[in-house]
Parts: structure tokens; C-alpha cells; sequence
């Protein structure tokens, strides 16, 4: 199973492994406070990507659509089978720093995940 969270919400005994999707680390927080197991940045879109969309709503399904063509990269592809591999043997909880829950990179990649 997998499903997404924004980073800054709790633990929850049902998130099971907790996996950070974005490619820089989140403002304002240790590493040693945030309650995580892995920290898979290389999925992240593209710094020109994250930039050119700025978290513009008119901009989503472009930047969708742009993001899941870089998600067929090598380097993004391998990382996108290595979640497809943790949801196998339990629940994995993609977490995510924007403020928007509804259209951010983890949203794009629960999506795809959920395709097989």
C-alpha cells in the first residue's frame, strides 16, 4: 500500500515505512527531528522543473505531465521501482513538503505507483 503525507504531520502507526520524495531537505527542520526511514531525493522533479512550476495551481497539469516523462529517466525510473518494491513488502508513506496536499510531486507519484 502506499500513501502520501505531508512531512510536518506526525507518525502514525499506520504510515509504515516513511520515505521523504522532494529533492531539498525541508526549511526549518534537523534531520535528527524528522521521523523517517529513507530519504529517496533522486525521485524528486528537477530543480528547472520545481522552479518553472512554483507551486502555481494553472501550472499543475502541465507540470504533471512534464514530471512523469522525467520520472521515465534512468536514474528517476530505478528509484520509482525501488518504491514499487518497499509498497510490496508493506505500507509505504510518501512524504512531501508543499503546502499544497493536493498537487505536489508525491501526489504525481502515488498516482503512477498505484498504476503499477
Amino acid at each position: 500500500m502506499i500513501q502520501i503525507k505531508r512531512l510536518y504531520a506526525p507518525r502514525d502507526v499506520t504510515d509504515g515505512r516513511r520515505v521523504l520524495v522532494d529533492g531539498l531537505w525541508p526549511r526549518g527542520i534537523k534531520k535528527e527531528a524528522l521521523d523517517l526511514d529513507d530519504w529517496i531525493k533522486e525521485i524528486a522533479p528537477s530543480p528547472e522543473l520545481r522552479k518553472w512550476y512554483g507551486h502555481q495551481p494553472e501550472l499543475w497539469e502541465e507540470f504533471a505531465k512534464r514530471y512523469r516523462a522525467e520520472l521515465k529517466m534512468p536514474v528517476r525510473a530505478a528509484q520509482l521501482d525501488r518504491l514499487r518494491d518497499l509498497s510490496e513488502s508493506g505500507t509505504v508513506t510518501l512524504l512531501y513538503a508543499a503546502r499544497d496536499e493536493i498537487r505536489n510531486n508525491a501526489v504525481v507519484l502515488h498516482e503512477l505507483l498505484r498504476q503499477g
